[in-house]
């Protein structure tokens, strides 16, 4: 087995680890951010799912497994999966240590979760595709497409929390600053996707290619 090949199979190993285990502790009504009175298990299971924290590590899993296999995996379809999950893990690992991180108050299982998936698996992801791509595997519409699933989310969830009163991260809620603050961090969270996915792209085609870069 390469060390490319190694690797992957660590992280997808971590985070797929880390997913049973933060679904484990929701399922035993374990904290969520700063929730003190967990909902029944139905509600909370869908919130889960709603976390975008929560559906990056579910790509970088993906990913992960997938590259394990073959680390020179390319396609059209696949290449846009993997710059999304790139771009959504850096972004989770940013806004977390940016705006969540003085928020939470978590300890022991629950703090572990949350390390895991905010930093460990970040840092593994980025440093997987910096250190064994494969590259190149991006282009001007692949970066187009990977913005349709953070848009598509912050529309459903804005819709969503308008509907029942529950937003994932306080700072959509506009009960919390007002509707002002929300508008100005849904304009800064989606500058932050376009300034990351076009460096991505930018840093995919300058970098040298990788050993494993051609299927």
């Amino acid at each position: 087995m390469t060390v490319a090949r190694q690797f992957h199979l660590v992280t997808a190993v971590v985070v797929t680890a880390t997913l049973a285990l933060q679904l484990v502790l929701v399922l035993q009504g374990g904290r969520v951010l700063d929730e003190t009175s967990p909902p029944d298990l139905p509600v909370r299971l869908a919130r889960l799912v709603a976390y975008f924290t929560i559906q990056s590590n579910v790509l970088v899993a993906v990913v992960a497994w997938q590259l394990a296999r073959d680390p020179a995996r390319d396609g059209a379809g696949w290449r846009v999966l993997r710059l999304a999950s790139l771009v959504g893990i850096t972004i989770t690992g940013v806004v977390h240590f940016v705006l969540l991180r003085p928020l939470l108050d978590l300890d022991g299982a629950d703090r572990l979760a949350d390390k895991l998936l905010h930093l460990v698996v970040p840092l593994l992801a980025v440093a997987g595709w910096l250190l064994f791509g494969p590259r190149p595997r991006t282009a001007v519409r692949t970066a187009a497409l990977v913005l349709v699933w953070p848009v598509a989310w912050l529309v459903v969830t804005l819709l969503v929390g308008a509907a029942t009163g529950w937003y994932p991260y306080p700072f959509l809620d506009h009960r919390e600053d007002g509707a002002g603050a929300v508008v100005l961090a849904c304009l800064g969270i989606t500058a932050l996707f376009v300034v990351v996915d076009a460096a991505l792209v930018a840093l995919d085609r300058r970098l040298p290619p990788t050993a494993d870069s051609t299927p």
